[in-house]
């Protein structure tokens, strides 16, 4: 039906001559055939998606402008072809005719047509998925828009780059230009910029499952669409918002999203309906203007042929009436069916809240308890891991050493035992990130061997790798995420196995390309698992038998972590065992393969002279974290001093100097996070280390989004502590 208006309304639209009298009298006339008219003509019919009209007098245009030798005109015939082809999504045709508008714009003064004939080429190459040269054109506009100060257009092509690396999947240095285009200076003229740029950052963190950095991304991008008034921007970053609230099991607020969703999008509804009707009326008024030009100048040519035009005008008169009669039919049967469609919705959306809230209650219950209760557990642990590593270091006696050992022992196994519980939950609540960074698999495999060497000589093990030959040496992929998996299965091998053998085997399935696919097999001459326990041993907290969990301990978490993670790495687990014979624990995984890397030494300290003298600022209020903190760092003769709230800590870092600070995240009154933020309005430089038992709802990149510079986790491992401070003290010193 719309495609009948518009060739109705095209019947109707026609070449005229315009004439006019100028004061004395005189008729002058201005002819038809300028290259600005038919630009022009060409800009409507290509509005009006009339494309052959648009082309036919895009190329008069240009024939024009060769006649009369004008390279203005010339070029502007040029780029309005080249934005039809567009249109048309012939991009070949589209960049041919822009290179002729630049190859003419370069002769004269440089000017914004240009940049912009350098973007829409930057534009066609995108669609070609040509990026490089996409890339070249972005680059060559912005370097115009930088001669003629035009700051906006440049921010403007800077968004374009970053959705062109976007499709090109290289998401870091996406992300680094959408940062670059946030963190603008907030005015009218980069609202939709940055309210654009922080949308883009929230898909991608969404997509990340970083949803808290996400949620904070998306809610910066819907504040600036309300304050510029951008409605088509706030409907699509509330849906956004809607669906980040509905992975994070938020509810309440998914639904409060959906329903502003709902009504923006009714709201843009309506008014294109109005616009519809607002440019059905305005082509009317412009076709009988121009009908009247034209029934003008044929009545002093052809006056024999007005009577026909005249019925042929109330025929169409007519037809137009009776079209836009249906047309308003129509619309109104749409909006009863919308009408009807929105209230079932909102029936199925408040029967959904229901259901989901009961579930939410129970998780939410659930994660607040894991939550409080390891970080209050996590705080005596971090006293009874320190005391004990801070008197086994000041010689005890001969009769206590035993005794100390013991006490870490114990505290350490608790230790794993709640990150364990802390563990499964995170990957339940899909709280966990798989990294893909590059890893020696040979190296980690024989750190991993050295490590639990003590420990398999314990039950007189011989602790065996055989490593495939065919195996890529580095390789792409989650080296913490896979230890776990190694550590958790040879652990449960040596544990259950006496006077035998563990063997870890690798061996290359296939290679395509750069993608490799390896088998990992940890066998082991152990006990056994029963037939009818193989598949339940993967369940949390079961071990085959209560007799087993008596004679060997464990929390039976590791098996469970173990299937859960290699789930997460999008592989599969499997085990064959017999009573008295031993187990193999067997699955495969895709790796890319990698680059050469060079050899970290992340745990060595490079010079303990860096610690000497310096000045540490220690935010805590547990008296005995304190007391244990202060000695390790007064041990490497640092000078700490302490206070225990937030709000203390602003005072001192306002009216004192300090080399480093140590911010425990849970005080009293304001928490480190709020007290690392406003401290950063005024000091930048010094180094800010978060001290927390990290929680469900916490992780790194949350912490470090407030300003703070690394993470210490307790109970904290005195070489991690001490490493990670000196690597902050490092970059300090370099800084000054």
């Amino acid at each position: 039906m719309k495609k009948m208006f518009s060739r109705l309304l095209l019947i109707l639209l026609c070449f005229f001559n315009i004439s006019v009298f100028s004061q004395d009298g005189e008729k002058t006339a201005y002819k038809t055939d300028s290259s600005f008219f038919y630009t022009e003509k060409a800009n409507f019919y290509k509005n009006n998606r009339v494309f052959d009209k648009a082309l036919e007098n895009a190329n008069k245009s240009i024939v024009f402008g060769q006649k009369t030798n004008n390279m203005d005109a010339l070029s502007n015939g040029y780029f309005s072809l080249a934005t039809v082809y567009i249109d048309l999504k012939k991009y070949d045709l589209a960049i041919e005719n822009l290179l002729r508008t630049v190859s003419i714009l370069n002769t004269v003064q440089v000017n914004s047509k240009l940049a912009l004939s350098y973007y829409n080429l930057g534009l066609c190459y995108m669609q070609k998925e040509n990026f490089s040269k996409a890339e070249s054109y972005f680059e060559k506009a912005n370097s115009v828009y930088e001669s003629i100060n035009l700051s906006n257009a440049i921010n403007m092509v800077n968004l374009q780059k970053g959705l062109m690396y976007l499709e090109k999947k290289e998401i870091n240095q996406a992300e680094n230009i959408f940062l670059q285009i946030s963190h603008l200076p907030i005015g009218k003229d980069t609202f939709n910029l940055q309210s654009e740029a922080l949308y883009q950052l929230g898909q991608i963190k969404a997509n990340q499952k970083i949803n808290n950095l996400a949620l904070n991304y998306l809610n910066r991008g819907y504040e600036l669409s309300i304050d510029n008034k951008n409605t088509i921007q706030q409907v699509k970053i509330s849906k956004k918002l809607s669906e980040v609230y509905d992975n994070m099991k938020q509810t309440n607020n998914s639904l409060a999203f959906l329903k502003i969703y709902t009504h923006l999008k009714d709201s843009l509804d309506s008014e294109s309906e109005h616009s519809n009707k607002t440019l059905v009326t305005e082509r009317f008024k412009v076709d009988d203007m121009m009908r009247s030009l034209e029934k003008l100048d044929k009545e002093k040519k052809q006056q024999e042929k007005s009577s026909k035009f005249s019925k042929l005008i109330n025929i169409l008169s007519v037809a137009l009436i009776t079209i836009l009669s249906l047309l308003s039919l129509s619309l109104y049967k749409n909006n009863i069916i919308r009408n009807k469609s929105n209230e079932l919705l909102r029936d199925k959306n408040s029967e959904l809240e229901i259901a989901k809230e009961r579930i939410e209650k129970a998780s939410k219950a659930r994660a607040e308890f894991l939550s409080t209760v390891s970080h209050e557990l996590r705080t005596p642990l971090n006293a009874i891991n320190g005391i004990s590593h801070i008197l086994l270091e000041d010689k005890p006696k001969a009769s206590q050493i035993e005794y100390l050992k013991s006490l870490k022992f114990s505290g350490n196994y608790l230790l794993t035992y709640i990150n364990e519980i802390l563990e499964i939950n995170r990957i339940e609540s899909d709280n966990i990130e798989i990294e893909n960074i590059s890893f020696n698999l040979r190296e980690l495999l024989n750190n991993i061997q050295n490590s639990l060497k003590e420990q398999a000589s314990q039950n007189n093990n011989d602790f065996k790798l055989d490593i495939d030959d065919d195996v890529p040496e580095i390789l792409i992929g989650d080296p913490t995420k896979l230890s776990q998996i190694f550590i958790n299965l040879i652990n449960n091998a040596l544990k259950f196995t006496q006077n035998g053998f563990i063997t870890v085997n690798t061996k290359l399935i296939n290679k395509d390309g750069d993608i490799c696919r390896i088998k990992f097999e940890v066998h082991d001459t152990g006990i056994g698992i029963p037939k009818d326990k193989q598949e339940s041993i993967f369940e949390s907290f079961s071990q085959g038998s209560v007799e087993i969990n008596r004679k060997y301990g464990g929390t039976g978490l590791g098996l469970t972590i173990v299937k859960r993670l290699v789930l997460l790495m999008k592989g599969k687990i499997s085990v064959n065992s017999e009573i008295g014979v031993g187990s193999t624990f067997t699955f495969n995984l895709s790796f890319k393969i990698g680059e050469k890397i060079i050899a970290s030494t992340i745990n060595n300290i490079i010079d303990e002279k860096i610690f000497v003298g310096k000045n540490i600022l220690l935010v805590e209020d547990n008296k005995i974290n304190q007391m244990i903190t202060k000695k390790f760092l007064e041990k490497k003769k640092m000078r700490c001093e302490i206070c225990e709230t937030g709000e203390d800590a602003i005072d001192k870092m306002q009216s004192n100097n300090y080399d480093l600070v140590l911010m425990d995240v849970h005080l009293p009154g304001i928490n480190g996070t709020i007290a690392t933020a406003e401290i950063r309005k005024f000091n930048t430089n010094t180094p800010i280390i978060a001290l927390t038992a990290i929680s469900l709802n916490e992780n790194r990149e949350m912490l470090l989004s407030y300003g703070m510079n690394d993470v210490i986790t307790k109970p904290f491992n005195p070489d991690n502590f001490y490493k990670v401070i000196e690597n902050n003290l490092l970059i300090e010193t370099s800084i000054v």
